[in-house]
């Protein structure tokens, strides 16, 4: 009995042993989990603005929690991502911004335009919260206000270098605008306008406008048509009424050129405007095969693997995620409750940008715009849409 006793405590010891040595080996203590919102469009006409914000952030916890999680403070936390549809309806953005903070989120990522943004502002500072949206409007990100990050490049940024590009390259002189009758396509409109104003252009129509809901834009593009401008500008178009525009004026015999400041789908592009589409501009995702380093390839395969599909806007929507880690890594474990702690970490971030090429940081951007940091730093790569696919026109930053 005693040599069994001796043997088992022995055996005791062993295990003891190799479980310290195990836990050693595993790193910093499992402490619990961080909890991530996304909130945005996941239905209707521009459903895939939101769901790839949501399946972006999904994919980036998956490989995080596949590797034992994120180091916050000397401790590991992993990611749960919760997902709501506001509709593009600003009732459903402020529902859904009180159900996530409701349940201690303090992150959240999106909406995806001004209207739906700017509603839950007041749900953000009353609860200590901050959200990384996709919306253009300034006031979200300039003093007083301190709880928002733009997620991507804005219309009034990308436009007036896209413009200025098709000048020298295109010899575009005169340009005419359509719009979507809502505010957001409207603002974007207005502050295209007046960059081409800004540039010499000659501006031929500005107030044609669309209802949402409409599926014959034959009566609204006939008359840009007839104005034969060098450029066509789909203001704030969504990725379902850009491919019948683009088919409206081709058929009517428009020649010249298509753009817009927002992201689009090439699948919906091919799939609904086909060959009519080619030469379409528009703001792509910050990951051409150029620029992507090999943490962004892996992220597109993770992607793929989850959604079945790529798609370029996938590539400017991973980096909100990302940045907010990187940002709660240097604030350190108090920041996950306290956004007071992330907002004091902001300014100071530098850290190596795994998703470009090249000697790269990941810090916040746009204090020339914002008076203060409050941009993620998302490349600003443009694109034509070229049978079936996009092709990157050039590569630029918001500097």
């Amino acid at each position: 009995m005693k040599t069994l006793r001796t043997i088992a405590a022995t055996a005791a010891s062993a295990t003891t042993l190799a479980l310290g040595a195990a836990l050693l080996a595993a790193g910093p203590a499992q402490a619990g989990t961080l909890k991530i919102g996304v909130l945005g469009v996941m239905s209707g006409p521009a459903a895939s603005w939101g769901l790839v914000n949501r399946y972006c952030a999904e994919v980036t916890a998956k490989m995080y929690n596949d590797m034992g999680g994120v180091e916050i403070g000397g401790e590991k936390y992993m990611i749960e991502v919760s997902s709501i549809d506001d509709k593009n309806d600003p009732k459903l953005s402020i529902n859904g911004a009180k159900k996530h903070t409701g349940e201690g989120i303090r992150y959240i990522i999106g909406p995806n335009v001004d209207t739906t943004a700017q509603a839950i502002v007041p749900v953000l500072e009353e609860a200590g919260a901050m959200n990384f949206p996709y919306a253009f409007a300034r006031e979200l990100y300039t003093p007083p206000r301190s709880n928002s990050v733009l997620g991507m490049i804005a219309s009034y940024q990308a436009g007036p270098v896209i413009y200025k590009r098709l000048m020298a390259d295109s010899g575009v002189k005169s340009i005419a605008f359509v719009a979507r009758n809502e505010s957001d396509p409207l603002n974007q409109r207005d502050q295209g306008v007046a960059a081409a104003n800004m540039l010499g252009l000659e501006v031929l129509a500005s107030e044609d406008t669309y209802e949402p809901g409409t599926t014959d834009f034959f009566p609204v593009m006939s008359r840009i048509v007839q104005l034969d401008p060098d450029l066509i500008v789909l203001s704030g178009v969504a990725p379902s009424d850009a491919p019948l525009l683009i088919k409206s004026a081709r058929e009517l015999g428009y020649e010249g050129l298509l753009s817009t400041e927002t992201a689009q789908d090439a699948k919906i592009l091919s799939e609904v405007a086909g060959d009519a589409a080619n030469g379409f501009i528009s703001v792509g995702g910050a990951s051409t095969p150029e620029i992507s380093d090999d943490y962004m390839n892996a992220f597109r395969e993770a992607y793929v693997a989850h959604v079945g599909e790529w798609n370029d806007e996938a590539g400017t929507k991973v980096y909100a995620l990302e940045v907010i880690i990187e940002t709660l890594k240097a604030a350190g474990k108090a920041a996950i409750d306290d956004i007071e702690a992330f907002k004091a970490a902001m300014p100071g971030l530098k850290v190596e940008n795994r998703l470009l090429k090249g000697e790269n940081s990941l810090a916040y951007v746009g204090t020339g715009f914002f008076e203060q940091p409050r941009q993620l730093p998302i490349p600003m790569v443009v694109n034509e849409y070229r049978d079936g696919g996009f092709q990157t026109l050039f590569v630029g930053s918001v500097d």
